[in-house]
């Protein structure tokens, strides 16, 4: 059956949308098959076309449901639901159903303090420090603070997304029908490291040179990242 994580929390802003689809994008670039389930009811759905995954409309509690169940039945896929921010309580009922969570935060000490508090809520539950800053001095002042602010959560906090702005792209209705490198390259990156926390086996694609060169460039990500600590639900 197939895994469904959530992407949700507290706080809005954060970049949940953003990375609900950058992470089924780079599934999809990692050679699976995925789902990006909408469920946040001020959001138009947007189309497939052009995507490595396909979209799902569950904004009624129904349609969720519905497209729950039918992805449970799929061998070999992954739903990946974007919550949408602000809401407590749909936050508790896809935490409920979920194999993972997701919650992405950015550098701020609210951001901070409130994935910290959704931290203690969801057990099952990943940190992303989500649109990190590239600048070096930035991004040495927002890695103090988490240092500072979430050490003892230090192993359920994934590598950073670093801010990029052609993400944007694949909020479009329709996403052009060439997307940048870098931002390819994010995408895979993104979804590498959740693949490991699934304990799923993938093969890294065959990428050109130029390709290399632009990984290289990317911000190192030095956070730290510990798998088997968390346990996950059982189906």
């Amino acid at each position: 059956m197939a895994e469904i994580i959530c992407v949700i929390g507290n706080k809005g802003g954060t970049g949940k949308t953003t990375l609900s689809h950058m992470l089924c994008q780079g599934l999809g670039l990692l050679g699976q098959r995925s789902a990006c389930v909408l469920t946040d009811t001020s959001r138009e759905p947007l189309q497939p076309a052009g995507r490595r995954y396909i979209t799902a409309d569950a904004r009624t509690r129904d349609a969720l449901t519905k497209v729950v169940d039918k992805l449970r039945t799929l061998d070999d896929w992954i739903g990946v639901i974007d919550g949408g921010g602000n809401r407590t309580e749909m936050d508790r009922k896809l935490y409920a159903l979920s194999d993972i969570v997701l919650l992405p935060f950015r550098e701020s000490h609210e951001d901070i303090r409130t994935v910290v508090r959704d931290l203690e809520m969801f057990p099952r539950a990943y940190a992303v420090p989500s649109q990190w800053p590239s600048n070096p001095w930035q991004r040495e002042a927002a890695d103090r603070n988490v240092a500072h602010l979430m050490g003892a959560y230090r192993h359920r906090i994934l590598k950073p997304v670093g801010a990029l702005s052609s993400s944007k792209l694949l909020l479009q209705k329709q996403v052009p029908e060439q997307l940048p490198t870098p931002l390819a390259n994010a995408c895979r990156a993104v979804a590498r490291q959740v693949l490991q926390v699934l304990e799923v086996d993938f093969a890294e694609p065959a990428i050109d040179i130029e390709e290399v060169e632009e990984v290289e460039r990317l911000p190192a990500a030095e956070m730290p990242m510990r798998f088997a600590a968390t346990a996950r639900r059982s189906h």
